[in-house]
């Protein structure tokens, strides 16, 4: 019974969506079919320069819509792999050129066309037989409630079953409970398959996908390598204006004290706490620089307690749960914990928030952690947002981050890292 149960409230939703998606098949997808293959086809006669560009824009965000909406409904994930534009894009007609000529030769705007000639056609035809298996039974019910009198003169056929008496009639519900059934049994299948399909078509070819990651990887690294000689350069200054001025500054004090000691006992006793008070100010830098490189609590106790700790000094109210069955390798943890730094950073500067919940977990090889806070929302990545710099720092381990930030908010930041816990 539960099991029944069970099935009903999963296949109910699938007929929704199935239901929903049907109509993005035909109507979104053969319009942006029809619109693209003209805007191409009209490029030699300079209307489609104009136009193309934003026909493939559209294109892209109904195939961004499909991509959120198989990892949301059926957990399909299907990577996004346009190529960036260049900083330097022009703007006017010329900046459209490029642009039209930079999309064009771009493999996956043709997958995206691939897709939507192969989404309004066995795309729809999966979702319609998900539709149909709870549509058509309602035909053979209403047939066996008294509708197959209008037929006795002329024979209705219901599928295989033809329906002039009462008796066809039950014959027709009972075809109808068969197909419930079935309806019942294989609507979530089907939708998942509609979005299998989908991943087929926009997903890129195994020496596309390593050609990519090769790209990543090599512009990560360099970043990777800059950030480093940044961070050397940012400790060398810390020390140099920090501790070790002070410990200079103490180191002459205590020449000082050396030459007044027995002269002057009581301005020797005031140099010796001036030299305790640097002392104990350098101590304290030192300590925070090295929390600042890797902090202690969390080589010692992980990455939970580590972000635990963090939340502890944020000046709103955080909730922080955390659920992990092991522990990375300390560079994916570092890294994790640091990106979580920067991003709650960010939140306290920025969003307006008074409440902040971080989530971190690991599934499917990958090391997952997203900040919400319910402040203003606007954040976006870009160019000297914070945000770029924590996408910087990820993509060194081949992670990934997306934000989900509306104006007027909630944010959420979404952080993964491939690894595996030991």
């Amino acid at each position: 019974m539960g099991t029944a149960k069970g099935r009903v409230r999963g296949a109910l939703p699938a007929v929704g969506r199935g239901f929903v998606l049907s109509f993005a098949c035909l109507v979104g997808s053969i319009t942006l079919f029809v619109w693209t293959v003209l805007s191409i086809a009209f490029i030699p006669l300079g209307i489609g320069l104009m136009t193309t560009p934003y026909t493939l824009e559209l294109v892209r965000k109904h195939a961004n819509r499909r991509r959120l909406l198989a990892v949301t409904w059926s957990d399909v994930r299907i990577p996004v792999l346009y190529r960036p534009f260049p900083k330097d894009l022009r703007t006017g007609f010329t900046g459209r050129v490029e642009r039209t000529t930079l999309m064009l030769k771009d493999p996956a705007t043709w997958r995206d066309i691939r897709w939507l000639l192969v989404d309004m056609t066995a795309g729809y035809v999966v979702l319609a037989l998900a539709v149909g298996l709870f549509v058509y039974p309602l035909e053979g019910f209403v047939l066996a409630a008294g509708l197959w009198r209008v037929f006795t003169d002329d024979r209705y056929w219901y599928a295989f079953v033809p329906v002039d008496s009462q008796a066809t009639g039950l014959a027709a519900a009972a075809l109808g409970v068969v197909l419930l059934a079935v309806g019942l049994r294989f609507s979530e299948p089907l939708l998942r398959l509609h979005f299998v399909i989908t991943r087929a078509m926009l997903a890129p070819v195994r020496e596309q996908e390593l050609a990519r990651r090769i790209d990543r990887l090599t512009e990560t690294r360099h970043e990777a390598v800059d950030t480093a000689a940044s961070e050397l350069r940012r400790i060398e200054r810390d020390l140099h204006d920090g501790a070790q001025a002070r410990l200079v500054a103490m180191g002459m004090n205590l020449g000082t004290v050396e030459a007044l000691i027995e002269k002057d006992p009581a301005q020797a006793k005031k140099l010796l706490a001036a030299a305790r008070e640097s002392s104990a100010e350098a101590l304290s830098e030192l300590r925070d620089l090295v929390r600042g490189i890797h902090p202690p609590v969390l080589a010692e106790r992980g990455l939970g307690d580590a972000v635990r700790a963090l939340a502890l000094r944020l000046p709103f109210t955080s909730e922080v749960e955390v659920e992990l069955t092991g522990r990375a390798d300390a560079a994916v943890e570092s890294a994790a914990y640091f990106a979580v730094s920067e991003t709650l950073t960010n939140a306290a500067k920025h969003s307006g928030a008074d409440r902040v919940r971080v989530d971190i977990w690991h599934a499917d090889s990958m090391l997952r952690m997203s900040v919400t806070d319910n402040g203003r929302g606007g954040a976006r990545v870009g160019a000297g947002s914070g945000l770029s710099g924590i996408e910087r720092r990820l993509g060194t381990f081949d992670g990934v981050l997306a934000v989900s930030s509306p104006a007027g908010g909630p944010t959420m930041v979404t952080m993964e890292i491939p690894c595996e816990l030991s």
